[in-house]
């Protein structure tokens, strides 16, 4: 097959970076972009340079802001007794717009998962063992991913908490096993964060 140039495959590579994109699918966004939408590509790529300059991680909770603190955690109306840990960043807009929870949250960005060289390190454990240690929090709410991993995840967290004398509590069933929090609908999650039991 002949080339396509370039600067139009290394494009076409440069999509297939985000998740659930295939060949296919990037081939399409790339000639849509080049095509009918020059403006739109120039604009993504300014969005994209700057967010990817200017954004970072909360130094408490870990989620993605442009400060060092995010709004939330520099929220003094929020509940200081009570923290959310969570897989993703998309996990905290999930949860937020399915709940009234007005806690704190903490982001591991992951799970647990030994055979891919993810540690308690890279999950930021260490930093999440400074806030149990500072003892305002009196509620630790796991809200992983119902997975394996999720699962072995909100397992090790307990055991950390409860060795602290924090009250640990988990999402209660109603999300189905092997999903993810992003994709779950609102009123499922909603019920489920309502009721949460202790573990």
């Amino acid at each position: 097959m002949a080339s396509l140039g370039p600067s139009i495959e290394q494009l076409i590579e440069a999509f297939r970076c985000l998740p659930g994109v295939g060949p296919k699918s990037a081939q399409r966004m790339t000639f849509h972009l080049l095509e009918r939408n020059r403006a739109g590509g120039e604009r993504l790529a300014e969005a994209l340079s700057l967010a990817l300059n200017k954004v970072q991680h909360c130094q408490r909770c870990r989620i993605l802001s442009e400060t060092e603190l995010c709004s939330r955690c520099d929220d003094e109306q929020r509940r200081q007794d009570q923290l959310c840990i969570v897989e993703m960043p998309s996990d905290v807009l999930a949860i937020e717009q399915a709940t009234h929870y007005r806690g704190q949250f903490f982001v591991l960005t992951g799970h647990l998962s030994p055979l891919d060289g993810i540690g308690p390190e890279a999950l930021g454990i260490p930093q999440l063992i400074e806030l149990f240690d500072q003892k305002t929090i009196q509620e630790v709410i796991l809200a992983t991913n119902p997975t394996v991993e999720g699962e072995a995840t909100a397992h090790y967290i307990s055991q950390l908490a409860h060795a602290r004398e924090i009250k640990v509590t988990q999402l209660a069933h109603g999300i189905p096993l092997g999903g993810e929090l992003e994709y779950v609908d609102s009123g499922t999650l909603s019920h489920a964060f309502s009721g949460r039991e202790s573990i």
